[in-house]
């Protein structure tokens, strides 16, 4: 999505050292991997965007003959809420690639514009793994583009999140889980500070029998139909896990159930709320 963070993820890439190549029409996606693998270039990123609008619906096909042709290739698509966007180019002046320049409402413009580029892209976010950039700062984008780069594309890829309900459901999650009526270490003076990661915090949660239960029927319900959405040709499934503010309870959560799959498929964790303080 335009204004979802393309320029930072491609610096990221830039720096792990990939060719970048910025605004591709997609017309001319496969004579560049050709010229690239004629000189011999192992690592290529390309961002293509509603600015190449009428080829846009040509592209899943072409990932699509990518693919069998044997390139390893990963599909990253970056997406935003409507909300955060809005701001985003309020704050900035630009104008949406798709907003019309005459239009005496500009702002209902730019959220025409908006839902338009969604239904544009919808079968590409399909194809893709999303990352919400709603709340994401630059620093904690490049880093989370940078952690993809170590999945093995041919797998699925598990991504487990934690996040807090307070501040909004992740958009890239194609399952939720509410375990907010777990107990709650936060109330325990000594774990109020702590997170799910820490010693202390696993310990007072690993005695709830509720909390035992819960992970286990959040395992079950996944393994039961892990083999499902694989052979359904899913390429990632994002597993969402949220809590009151998503310091404690969701992130034990994450971390076990991570630990339980990590031999079945391409394991991701992400903390929403943990990274973001990490990333200021």
């Amino acid at each position: 999505m335009s204004g979802s963070g393309k320029s930072v993820a491609l610096h990221a890439l830039e720096d792990a050292g990939f060719y970048c190549v910025d605004n591709l029409p997609p017309d001319l996606l496969e004579p560049l991997i050709e010229l690239q693998q004629a000189e011999a270039t192992e690592r290529v990123a390309v961002a293509i965007d509603v600015r190449s609008a009428r080829a846009l619906p040509t592209l899943p096909l072409r990932l699509r003959q990518l693919r069998e042709r044997g390139l390893p290739l990963t599909v990253l698509f970056l997406d935003t809420s409507t909300e955060t966007l809005v701001r985003r180019f309020s704050e900035t002046r630009r104008l949406h690639p798709l907003s019309l320049k005459d239009s005496s409402d500009q702002r209902r413009a730019l959220f025409e514009a908006i839902e338009l580029e969604r239904e544009l892209l919808s079968s590409l976010r399909d194809l893709a793994q999303v990352l919400d950039t709603s709340q994401l700062k630059a620093a904690h984008l490049r880093s989370s583009v940078k952690a993809l780069l170590q999945l093995a594309p041919a797998r699925l890829t598990l991504v487990f999140e934690s996040f807090a309900f307070k501040r909004g459901v992740p958009m890239d999650a194609d399952f939720v889980f509410d375990v907010r009526m777990l107990p709650n270490p936060h109330y325990e003076p000594e774990l109020r500070l702590l997170t799910g990661r820490d010693g202390p915090v696993a310990k007072f949660l690993l005695a709830e029998a509720e909390v035992a239960a819960m992970q286990e029927q959040i395992g079950g319900f996944l393994q039961h139909w892990l083999p499902r959405l694989e052979a359904d040709h899913r390429s990632y499934v994002t597993v969402a896990i949220g809590c009151t503010g998503g310091q404690h309870r969701s992130v034990y959560l994450v971390e076990r159930l991570a630990e339980r799959f990590a031999g079945l498929a391409s394991v991701q964790i992400r903390h929403r709320e943990l990274d973001a303080l990490q990333h200021p």
